[in-house]
């Protein structure tokens, strides 16, 4: 028998592109030639900025075992639940980052350009709002968007000196949208498939 060669072509590189846009906002077509997404994000999704060490997506299925009497193993594994989401840390801070991190609130500007000064006010309690989150990776060939997400992080903002900049860490949930499913993955191209 000859030895077996591993495939090692469907590999992913780099942080890719985060995207967040305002509940309702359409989703992109994900329109493929050429092996790679060639459409651009509707209107109303914006660039979030760059992140400390990219993003992290979790997904997580919560299970219980169907125990009998007869037997030393499990007879069934039900599932009971599952959550899905994604954490990174923004590095920009101001003052649309810092809404964002809070699900909301309100900005209140006065003066423009060198005199423009900006007042953030946390949303009131059960009143926060959800999101859309998107991303792209780098290679044009995955993408990711949720149509309901909410930041459930703790907010903690380092000061630290040197070069070891201030960031918004967030850790977001991806809530069922209205075809029932918390978010969508879509591949382009064979090697993906």
């Amino acid at each position: 028998m000859p030895a077996a060669v591993a495939p090692k072509n469907a590999l992913s590189f780099g942080a890719g592109w985060l995207y967040w846009a305002p509940l309702g906002t359409s989703v992109p077509a994900c329109t493929v030639s050429g092996s790679v997404f060639t459409d651009t994000w509707p209107v109303g999704w914006v660039l979030l900025g760059v992140t400390r060490e990219g993003h992290e997506f979790n997904y997580e299925l919560s299970t219980e075992d169907v125990e009998a009497a007869e037997y030393l193993d499990p007879i069934a594994t039900v599932t009971t639940g599952r959550t899905s989401g994604m954490s990174f840390e923004m590095m920009q801070i101001h003052a649309t980052n810092l809404k964002r991190a809070l699900n909301g609130g309100t900005i209140a500007t006065s003066g423009s350009g060198a005199t423009l000064r900006s007042e953030l006010t946390p949303p009131t309690i059960g009143q926060e709002t959800r999101c859309m989150l998107g991303w792209e990776s780098q290679d044009l060939t995955e993408r990711l968007y949720a149509e309901q997400a909410f930041q459930t992080g703790s907010l903690s903002i380092a000061r630290r000196k040197g070069a070891d900049n201030a960031g918004l860490p967030t850790e977001w949930k991806f809530e069922p949208a209205a075809d029932g499913f918390p978010y969508h993955h879509i591949f382009a191209g064979a090697v993906r498939g």
